[in-house]
């Protein structure tokens, strides 16, 4: 039993890797939707939308599909990692870009203002006033959508990604028991979101304290 768990436990790594992989990929990607679904010209609205409905309208697990049996067979060769990366790299995208939209959203019109008055270029006006709140709005629903993330990542088991769900279904396979060793995935995926909640709270409470002083 021991020998099982240890192999279970070997999935950790991948399951962190790839949560912040992906996470990291949408973060960033997230960032110029955004911006373009805000931007003044509307074909870059038009391409921004689209694309955040496409990639939240489609399941993940096609998404995964798409792009190791389809890319990676057809166009360029990506290992089950890279292509689960990528996949649920570009629906996190998406996701982060509609939250940071409602954060930017939420900041009080008079921000922008107060920030223009005290002739800051546009560069420090985003850097200095506006991102400090966005992020700040922004913390709670990315941290849930971490979380989430998170467990999400076992749909990468699928296309062979070493991950807590996949070392769990070929050690059910082995032992021809479901129940002790799914008990301990998910305890397992227990274990790895408490320190993200644990986080994102105090983040949380740091920030907001920094804004009342």
């Amino acid at each position: 039993m021991i020998d099982h768990l240890w192999a279970i436990l070997a999935g950790v790594p991948w399951t962190i890797a790839l949560t912040l992989t992906v996470f990291a990929i949408g973060a960033v990607l997230g960032l110029p939707l955004c911006a373009m679904r805000r931007a003044a010209n509307p074909l870059a609205r038009t391409i921004a939308t689209a694309i955040v409905v496409g990639c939240r309208s489609v399941p993940p697990i096609v998404w995964l599909f798409f792009v190791f049996f389809g890319i990676g067979n057809d166009l360029l060769p990506l290992s089950p990692f890279a292509a689960a990366a990528l996949g649920l790299g570009l629906v996190t995208a998406a996701n982060l870009s509609e939250v940071y939209r409602g954060a930017l959203t939420a900041i009080h019109p008079g921000q922008y203002e107060a920030a223009k008055v005290l002739n800051l270029t546009r560069i420090q006006q985003f850097r200095d006033v506006i991102l400090p709140q966005m992020v700040r709005v922004a913390l709670p629903t990315a941290a849930t959508y971490l979380i989430g993330l998170l467990k999400d990542s076992a749909v990468a088991s699928t296309i062979g990604v070493g991950e807590i769900a996949f070392q769990a279904y070929h050690v059910s396979q082995e032992t021809f028991s479901g129940f002790g060793v799914y008990a301990a995935a998910a305890l397992l995926y227990i274990v790895l979101s408490l320190p993200v909640a644990w986080l994102s709270r105090w983040a949380d409470l740091h920030l907001r304290s920094g804004v009342s002083r």
